[in-house]
């Protein structure tokens, strides 16, 4: 009598159809890491991990709840990828927000950016217009 082998880990998921974080499991699976390498590395900081069976069902079945931040500390450790980019992934994937970072600019810069990202290009156009009208105003006044 002869032991059934273990089925290699099915890899081949639509990527089109998959959310961010999904993929960015996907990939790490395909690259050559088993779902049961990522549940036996992946450990949160109270030691807790998550089952193989959690990784697989991320990509075929992906849950309607987007997973906690000691969930996302065990995906980084799992897969191997930074902490920001499990955060990021979880943000496209469950609340279709895209990331973006502004850092070393003060507390105005990125409340006017932030102000200008849902314009439409025509209002844009115009606030660029304004900035650069009234540098050219300070230029010419010797400022």
């Amino acid at each position: 009598m002869t032991a059934k082998a273990a089925a290699p880990d099915q890899g081949e998921a639509p990527a089109t159809k998959l959310g961010a974080l999904s993929r960015l499991v996907h990939e790490v699976n395909v690259s050559g890491v088993t779902f049961q390498e990522m549940a036996d590395r992946g450990v949160d900081p109270d030691g807790k991990k998550l089952p193989k069976q959690w990784y697989q069902k991320l990509i075929t079945t992906p849950p309607v709840k987007a997973p906690s931040y000691e969930q996302i500390h065990t995906i980084a450790t799992a897969t191997g990828k930074p902490i920001r980019h499990i955060q990021e992934a979880v943000a496209r994937q469950w609340l279709l927000y895209e990331a973006t970072e502004l850092a070393g600019y003060g507390e105005d810069v990125r409340i006017i950016i932030a102000h200008l990202a849902g314009k439409s290009p025509d209002d844009l156009r115009r606030w660029r217009y304004m900035i650069e009208a009234e540098e050219r105003a300070r230029r010419e006044a010797g400022e």
